[in-house]
């Protein structure tokens, strides 16, 4: 695993919205990811400081305003969120997921197709290392 830190929800949310706008001062973090949850400007400087320190977020002076801008991809930070959920949470095992996964009733049939995608893919991979 990397040596960034874990990362929670929050700032999970915040680092996709960065991410989808590829930088953002504190002002629009504020504006278009804080207002809209009722957080402070002072809560999302410091979740945006927090990811900064973190390895998640860079930062630079543009005419004396910080810009944000991704040092990690959100995918990348949800993959090591997951894994830490799993590790933590589950003992590092996913069949507590895969059962979770079996018994939801609102699973898509394009959420479903996925995983058989992805299950394939798995078994496929395994064969070759054989």
């Amino acid at each position: 695993m990397s040596s960034q830190k874990s990362i929670g929800d929050q700032e999970l949310a915040l680092l996709r919205f960065i991410n989808d706008r590829t930088q953002a001062t504190v002002a629009e973090a504020v504006e278009g990811f804080g207002q809209p949850r009722g957080l402070a400007r002072s809560t999302v400087l410091t979740m945006m400081d927090r990811l900064r320190r973190k390895g998640h977020l860079g930062r630079r002076a543009v005419a004396g305003v910080y810009h944000y801008a991704p040092r990690t991809q959100h995918s990348t930070a949800v993959r090591q969120a997951i894994t830490t959920f799993v590790d933590r949470t589950l003992g590092g095992s996913i069949s507590p997921f895969v059962t979770y996964l079996a018994a939801r009733e609102d699973m898509s049939d394009a959420e479903l197709a996925e995983l058989e995608t992805l299950l394939e893919t798995l078994q496929r991979d395994r064969r070759k290392k054989r």
